[in-house]
This record gives structure tokens, C-alpha cells and sequence, in this order.
């Protein structure tokens, strides 16, 4: 029986598994699976934001393809996905936690079962229904956003209630109870170690000595990153001292220590019901988190913290390996469903199978478009970056990128330019202007502005004494 488990996180960086060289952090269940897993060393994500690289994992397209290419709801995409074609294949399917498209939050997309929990509290989710009936009295149980978005914080809730545990112990349910006369396919997916960074108590204390410094690069290089990071998530209008940031990098470690436990309970279940080797198991994360480097925080950028992520895959008869050719979460679709004996067109994707037509040697990522996109091709080694904002390339010959060399009579730059304009020239909402952050701020002078769970503001005023003022805007 072929099975299926993937187990994906949100905005987790590549080098933050000890397997894969991050000595400081613990991870020994992921590391275990990389044992056992062909191991991608360059995966890169096709947008550094939320939606359009969940929109590209689930079509198996690049955003210029699908549209999709920010956190906009007017772009998030209709298409059906990968899932309800294995479903329809014969497998029992059953997803639990986020999702992320924004276009039917709450719908099938294709699974037989879906166990919800999205990012912010709406009617039908199914783990705030579970916390609030639990818990009348936490109203973040994701943690608190708006100003504490980027702040290391400690849960509300304890380690059994947690939302990373939640999603453990629904994934374990679901494989202790599975009928195994049908395939299985599973999706596990976190939102830890995306902000804000809230692991329960104890956990909160497993760093506590200082975490490897956040990478800066010269200062003569620094106005071409900060070009292309923007202000949105600097450091210094985030106000954001050293110190705090390495705390918060503990947190951040802390967040995917407790999704690595999960890990191991959801991985132990499929052992105790004789699945495990019977079972494709795939992690991998949406984008990366940068983490100080650069002096920035947070994702929506080309540099490597941000859009290189990691990808493991435990295959039924392939032998554990190291691979370093490009790939891309595009690449799941075909990969999976070629594993499950699913007939597709290749014509309907821009990925590849990556265990029997891996040959492609360049891959692209993009977030945003028209005179606020920027644009990327790597083919592991060299990374060619195009921001509309400055209207100029940078050339990077090392991954992660060190200094610019843009040269235009560099072939390796020509060869990749090319490629580059043709991808930007396939942009499907190439012609979209959307409002640029210089703009936003502007008009909105406290950005990013309140991101509480705007569903439940009533409740909490009906929590504070009404000679209390407290603004929920």
C-alpha cells in the first residue's frame, strides 16, 4: 500500500535542522527522518510569502502562471489541487491545521477531512471552536499579533492545548483509527515557527545561551540588500536591538523544537501501525524567516534566510541521498502523484517528478509584480535577482549570496538573464500596480496595523470594564 504523509511548517529557514548542519538547534526526529529521506539541499520556495507558495504547492505552477503572487485575497486562486486528484485516485485523505488559501479557508480543497486551524479566528475553524470552548478566556491562543507580532512570547496554553500539538495529536487520531484497506494521505501542517513566536511553557527555556549570530553583511554591501529587503521588516524601524533578535531567534528555535516532537509522535504512530515503511513521508515549509539577517526579520525577499527551505523525502525504495540540483515546492504535485499512480499531463505543471525526470537545472521564485515585484532564478550555485522597485539585477555567485556581481558581459549573468526576462515576460498579472509599502505607510502611519482576530472583538470589550477604554481598531 502506497501511503502518503507530508508535514509542512510555516516560515521555516533551511538551516534550522541539526541534520542538515544547525548544531545549536534540536531537532532529533527530523534529523532521524533525514536519515532516512533524500535530502535537497537547494529547495527554493516559488514566492517568500504565505499564499502564493501554498497556491504553488497545491497547482504544482509558478505565480507567474497562477497570478497568485502575494497575500491578496483578490489573487489567491480558484484552481483544484493536487490533493482531490489523489483523493479521487483511492485515497482516504484528511488534512489538519493551515491552509492557507484564501479564497475557500474553510472548504474540502480536495480532502475527505479536514481538521482546520487557520492563522486567525473565523466561524467553522476548527481549533478555535476547540480553545474557546476550552478556554473562554484566551483570546491568542496563536499568540498575540499586531505589536507583539515579531516578540518572543509564551503561550497562553499549555503544551497539550498548544497549537502544534493540537495538529500532533488530530494527525495521530487519524492514523490510529485509518482503515488501511485504502492508501493514505496526510497532511500535517503547522503553523509554528511562523510569528508570532509563542512556544508553551517549559519549552520557551530550551535556548538560553546566545544563538549563532544573524549574518550582516560588509557595510559596503549593505544598501544592495537593503534594497532589496525594503523597510517594511528592518531592524531598525522595527526598532529591534541585538539582543532582542537573539532572543527571538531562541523562541523561533524553541517553536520548531516543539513542531520537531510532533514530528516524532505523528512518525511513531504510523511505526506502531505497521505504516511506516510503506509510507512516502515529505517535509518541508512554505519560506524562511530572516531572522536577523540583513538586519531584517520576517520573509517577502530573495535572499537566501527567506526563500531557501528545506525538503526531505523518506521514498518507499530509494535509498537516503543527498541531492544538490535546484528544485522547488512546484515539484510536489507531479512527485506525489506520480508516486501514487495517478495518470497526469505533464503540460499542467511547471514542476517535475524529482525521482524520475529530475533534469531541470533552473528554478524561479517570485513575490508581488509589476512596479512592486521582484523576481528570482537560481540554479543553486548562482542567483539572479530583478526588483522592478530599482529597476536593476543583482548577481549573486554563492548560495547564500555574499555580495553582488552583476556584470552584464558575465555569461553566466547573460545565460541567466534570459531566462529571467522570459519568466517576468510569462507574468500573467504582469500589468497589476499594486500599493506599494512606501505609499501604505503613509496613509497608514501605525502599519502593519492591528492584526488581532478581528472575529472576536466583541467578546473581548465584553471582557474589559466599561470604565476602561482599549482600542481593538
Amino acid at each position: 500500500m502506497k501511503h502518503i504523509l507530508i508535514l509542512f511548517t510555516d516560515q521555516q529557514r533551511y538551516d534550522t535542522i541539526s541534520a542538515l548542519g544547525n548544531r545549536h538547534i534540536q531537532t532529533p526526529n527530523l534529523d532521524a527522518l533525514a536519515s532516512d529521506s533524500v535530502v535537497f539541499g537547494h529547495c527554493f520556495t516559488p514566492s517568500p510569502v504565505c499564499v502564493p507558495a501554498r497556491y504553488s504547492l497545491f497547482t504544482g505552477q509558478y505565480p507567474a502562471r497562477t497570478g497568485c503572487n502575494n497575500n491578496n485575497t483578490e489573487r489567491a486562486g480558484v484552481a483544484d489541487g493536487f490533493y482531490s486528484q489523489i483523493t479521487a485516485g483511492g485515497y482516504h485523505s484528511c488534512c489538519v491545521g493551515k491552509m492557507h488559501h484564501l479564497w475557500d479557508p474553510y472548504g474540502s480543497l480536495g480532502f475527505e477531512k479536514r481538521h482546520s486551524q487557520e492563522e486567525l479566528a473565523a466561524p467553522g475553524d476548527g481549533y478555535m471552536e476547540y480553545i474557546r470552548g476550552k478556554y473562554p478566556w484566551v483570546f491568542d491562543y496563536n499568540g498575540m499579533r499586531s505589536e507583539m507580532y515579531y516578540i518572543p512570547q509564551i503561550s497562553q496554553l499549555p503544551p497539550e492545548d498548544h497549537p502544534t500539538q493540537w495538529v500532533g495529536d488530530r494527525s495521530i487520531e487519524y492514523i490510529r483509527s485509518f482503515d488501511s484497506c485504502k492508501p493514505m494521505l496526510l497532511v500535517s501542517s503547522f503553523i509554528h515557527p511562523h510569528p508570532p513566536y509563542s512556544p508553551p511553557a517549559p519549552w520557551q527555556k530550551l535556548y538560553r545561551e546566545d544563538p549563532p549570530e544573524p549574518y550582516c553583511p560588509a557595510p559596503e554591501d549593505l544598501d544592495t540588500f537593503q534594497a532589496m529587503i525594503g523597510e517594511r521588516c528592518s531592524l531598525d524601524r522595527l526598532q529591534t536591538s541585538r539582543q532582542d533578535i537573539l532572543r527571538t531567534k531562541n523562541f523561533y528555535y524553541a517553536c520548531v523544537s516543539f513542531v520537531d516532537y510532533q514530528i516524532g509522535r505523528i512518525i511513531q504512530a504510523l511505526k506502531d501501525k505497521g505504516m511506516y515503511e510503506d509510507t512516502l513521508i515529505l517535509f518541508s515549509s512554505d519560506h524562511g524567516d530572516m531572522m536577523g539577517d540583513f538586519n531584517a526579520i520576517g520573509k517577502r525577499t530573495m535572499v537566501d534566510s527567506s526563500c531557501h527551505i528545506p525538503l526531505m523525502i523518506k521514498y518507499p525504495g530509494a535509498a537516503p541521498a543527498r541531492r544538490d540540483a535546484p528544485c522547488s515546492l512546484v515539484d510536489i504535485a507531479p512527485t506525489l502523484l506520480h508516486y501514487a499512480g495517478i495518470d497526469y499531463n505533464p503540460a499542467d505543471f511547471d514542476g517535475v517528478d524529482l525521482f524520475s525526470d529530475y533534469d531541470r537545472d533552473l528554478v524561479y521564485s517570485q513575490h508581488g509584480c509589476g512596479a512592486c515585484g521582484s523576481y528570482m532564478v537560481t540554479d543553486g550555485k548562482n542567483k539572479l535577482v530583478y526588483l522592478a522597485k530599482t529597476d536593476a539585477y543583482y548577481f549573486f555567485d554563492s548560495v547564500p549570496e555574499i555580495r553582488n556581481h552583476y556584470d552584464p558581459a558575465n555569461p553566466v549573468v547573460t545565460a541567466l538573464k534570459q531566462k529571467l526576462d522570459a519568466y517576468r515576460s510569462s507574468d500573467c498579472n504582469k500589468s497589476h500596480e499594486s500599493v506599494t509599502y512606501e505609499v501604505y505607510t503613509k496613509t497608514h502611519p501605525h502599519y502593519p496595523g492591528r492584526m488581532d482576530h478581528t472575529y472576536l472583538h466583541e467578546e473581548e470589550l465584553a471582557a474589559i470594564p466599561s470604565e476602561y477604554k482599549i482600542d481593538l481598531t
